[in-house]
């Protein structure tokens, strides 16, 4: 929404494409979009709407901070290894609060290292162009952070189904308790999982590449297989090596009780001779 608001050539066009979106809806579709423009294009009245809008948000989502802080401070948090801490746990303040504010302040200067010495670095040039809609601009894409899940629309040729598969590609983490079926919480002790999740990695950023190309072979083709890999890591990978990774853990637990139980029946004297 911020990025609508310069009102340059990308932006008028980025939210052209964006709330077009909405006329994917079935029977409402284009009135919702023009509910939204609050007109038949993006006018003034859009502008109004996103920054409003945006002035509103940074409310809800502290309100959301505030939420997360209570359930950290009533459940506790998980930890790369993936074992219960609640048998040692420390105050959240001072050691938690100065922890995060390194990281703060890390994110702070290298944000500042763009604002001051590269502002440029991650926008469009043509947004310097003052908004034309009568002029299309030659390659209409997002901002950087966006553009994984622009390659994700633009990969699936029907509209509506590109729409749910880009909206389902973040609602998609809301599943992963489920969809991890492992025993084990983290990947420090889980060599597969480690392996698919760089090999997940790989797949995003080839996704944010193809998303700032255009429309061409063999772009097209890329994306549509990233875009199938993408849905079939949290599908069939994560619910795949969770199974194997149970089925190991109980043949060696199987093993180790065999063992155990025949270690006890066999006499001494005779268990040495057998050694």
């Amino acid at each position: 929404m911020l990025y609508v608001l310069p009102y340059g050539q990308m932006s008028l066009w980025g939210a052209t494409v964006i709330t077009n979106l909405l006329s994917a809806i079935p029977w409402i579709g284009q009135d919702f979009v023009e509910f939204v423009w609050g007109g038949f294009s993006v006018n003034n009245a859009t502008l109004n709407r996103f920054f409003s809008l945006h002035y509103l948000l940074p409310f809800v989502l502290a309100a959301l901070v505030v939420m997360h802080l209570l359930a950290l401070h009533e459940h506790g948090s998980s930890n790369p290894l993936g074992v219960s801490g609640n048998t040692d746990r420390l105050p959240f303040h001072p050691y938690f609060t100065f922890k995060d504010l390194v990281t703060i302040f890390v994110f702070l200067l290298a944000l500042s290292v763009f604002v001051f010495y590269m502002p440029n670095a991650l926008g469009h040039s043509d947004n310097y162009i003052p908004a034309n809609p009568m002029q299309t601009p030659a390659s209409i894409v997002p901002e950087w952070y966006l553009l994984p899940f622009y390659a994700i629309l633009r990969s699936i040729p029907n509209k509506l189904l590109g729409v749910i598969a880009m909206f389902m590609s973040l609602l998609i983490l809301l599943g992963m308790p489920i969809l991890d079926t492992s025993r084990i919480r983290g990947s420090q002790f889980r060599p597969l999982m480690r392996f698919s999740f760089w090999t997940f990695v790989a797949c995003f950023f080839i996704l944010m590449f193809i998303g700032s190309q255009h429309v061409e072979s063999p772009y097209v083709e890329i994306g549509a297989t990233a875009t199938a890999y993408y849905f079939a890591w949290f599908l069939v990978v994560v619910p795949t090596i969770g199974i194997i990774e149970n089925t190991l853990m109980d043949i060696a637990l199987a093993e180790e009780t065999s063992s155990q139980v025949i270690s006890q029946k066999t006499p001494a004297p005779l268990l040495q001779s057998v050694v």
